[in-house]
């Protein structure tokens, strides 16, 4: 009777377009999530249409309010139904913001374009079982009233959190980064990072759902759903605009970079018979004057190369080594390369994608990759795929780092390195040295040639500027195909090259701005707020 009673308030209540959604079934309710979670990738860079990540998230409210009514009040339909919409939701949400993974297996076409299906379709279809985990959670959670977004939040942020560390964690794409890329409002990370963004996100924009479906004899004044909203879009634009006001950009003394971004094509960067020219390409660009004061790597003081720079092993071409000895008259090159540890035997042991620090010929330092991408540089059960013809994508064997740690090179502060993938990671890009000071600089070095003019390096580079954010350090990032650039401890652009561009930047060092909260505290401001949005839905299902 409660259900039917239910059902028959919402048709006499809603307006058309939440009826036809909560009321929908069978393939129609799939084609609503799934479009509406398509839809929401405008949201992302390089859209950065914010507003747009109101469609699914006010949808979610109302696919859930129709898995509400579906059963029996304690039969396990209603759940089943409201992790169904999440799987479509997520479905259409990640084949619409990742299908350019599907590029990476034409570079080399012959062996891997087998591979595309999985990449462009199975991995959306993996993805989507943590939204149709979240909004199982939700409906365990759900209310009839306002409060019921914040039950949404509080499963949907938990799912999203549990994909960012589940299986080494792929936090890409996050619902939270549509506040990200929106102005002053991406300066929340600096509090609450990156989950705590998505929980923010979840509210702000499923709120016009409690507007729109306002029930008979519900008051707006009554609708502490959209009035939190409003608050927090009020508040996290005040607090944003005001922390990039009152912070300008102050640079490191005696610090002149240049960025080398060579634009080498992905199909020609792992050959080991283009190896010379690819060397040379370096060399002549690295040294281009560009202006006045810009005449050459003379007039730098650091000089950078991307990831994976050589198709060899650097620091076993002596030959190589003692050209950019000349070349470089002495400057300090960072650049990445392959790393070959030696075992005890003198035979080639390890090999790393790592950073390496130069000067003349002579190998300062440097930091092997850690993270490393799943089916890219490893292959996960590789026992079980590696006998049916799976391989990963990157030429050769690699092994992984040792952990995250600093890295010094002389004449800049302490830095966080940071190879490719690794910059998508919050909470784990400023590692603190030994003696528990944090890094300065956060330096990302990265190859996105195997995705072309697609969206994923621009989503890339957004993540890695937000992770400038949340620790209130500067990025220096440098591609090989693009996006490089400067960036400062808020997030600001100081100067960039495009994506597919050839070119180099000559700039200063930002220096980093003070502790942020979330560099001193991690998650733990993302528990707290969890927590209390998971209160507030209990609340609304004890009203309700």
């Amino acid at each position: 009777m409660a259900q039917t009673a239910e059902l028959s308030g919402v048709r006499a209540g809603l307006s058309t377009l939440p009826q036809r959604i909560i009321l929908a079934d069978g393939w129609t309710r799939r084609a609503i999530a799934f479009a509406a979670g398509a839809f929401g990738t405008l949201a992302l860079p390089p859209f950065d249409f914010a507003p747009a990540m109101a469609v699914p998230m006010t949808a979610a409210v109302w696919l859930i309010d129709g898995a509400a009514i579906q059963g029996a009040r304690f039969s396990l339909a209603p759940i089943r139904s409201a992790a169904a919409a999440g799987w479509w939701l997520g479905f259409g949400y990640f084949l619409a913001s990742l299908w350019w993974l599907g590029a990476a297996m034409l570079v080399e076409a012959d062996q891997f374009a087998w591979a595309i299906p999985l990449a462009v379709i199975g991995l959306p279809t993996a993805l989507a079982l943590f939204p149709a985990l979240g909004f199982a959670l939700s409906r365990l959670l759900w209310s009839s009233g306002s409060l019921r977004i914040f039950a949404l939040a509080a499963g949907l942020g938990a799912s999203e959190w549990l994909r960012g560390h589940i299986l080494t964690g792929f936090p890409w794409n996050d619902f939270g980064m549509a506040l990200a890329e929106a102005g002053p409002f991406g300066q929340a990370a600096s509090l609450v990072g990156l989950h705590g963004l998505d929980l923010l996100a979840i509210v702000i924009f499923a709120a016009p759902a409690t507007i729109v479906d306002r029930r008979p004899g519900q008051r707006f004044l009554s609708n502490a759903a959209a009035w939190t909203a409003a608050f927090l879009l009020l508040t996290l634009s005040a607090y944003g605009a005001l922390r990039l006001a009152t912070s300008g950009t102050e640079y490191v003394d005696g610090v002149a970079l240049r960025l080398m971004q060579p634009n080498l094509p992905q199909d020609a960067k792992f050959k080991p018979e283009n190896g010379q020219e690819i060397l040379r390409r370096y060399l002549a660009l690295s040294d281009r004057a560009t202006g006045p004061g810009h005449t050459g790597v003379s007039d730098v003081t650091h000089l950078i190369w991307p990831e994976s720079a050589f198709p060899y092993v650097l620091s076993r071409e002596p030959q190589a080594v003692a050209a950019i000895s000349r070349a470089l008259q002495g400057k300090i090159l960072i650049t990445g390369a392959a790393r070959v540890e030696a075992d005890g035997s003198g035979r080639r042991g390890k090999i790393y994608n790592s950073i390496e620090v130069l000067q003349g010929d002579r190998f300062l330092a440097f930091y092997d990759k850690t993270h490393l991408v799943p089916f890219g540089e490893y292959l996960p059960l590789e026992g079980l795929l590696r006998p049916l013809g799976v391989s990963h994508l990157v030429p050769g064997v690699w092994d992984r780092g040792q952990g995250p740690r600093t890295l010094a090179a002389p004449g800049l502060p302490q830095i966080a390195p940071l190879i490719c993938y690794e910059a998508i990671f919050p909470g784990e890009a400023a590692p603190r040295d030994k003696g528990g000071a944090r890094p300065q600089l956060l330096l990302n070095l990265t190859n996105d040639g195997w995705f072309g003019k697609t969206i994923g390096p621009y989503q890339h580079f957004a993540q890695a500027r937000l992770r400038a954010v949340e620790e209130g350090l500067p990025l220096i990032r440098v591609a090989n195909t693009g996006i490089s650039a400067i960036v400062d401890a808020y997030g600001r652009v100081i100067d960039s090259l495009p994506l597919g561009e050839e070119g180099i930047i000559d700039g200063r060092l930002p220096k980093a701005a003070g502790e942020t909260i979330f560099a001193r505290w991690g998650g733990g401001p993302f528990v707290v707020l969890w927590a209390l949005f998971l209160l507030l839905a209990l609340a609304g299902r004890w009203r309700g």
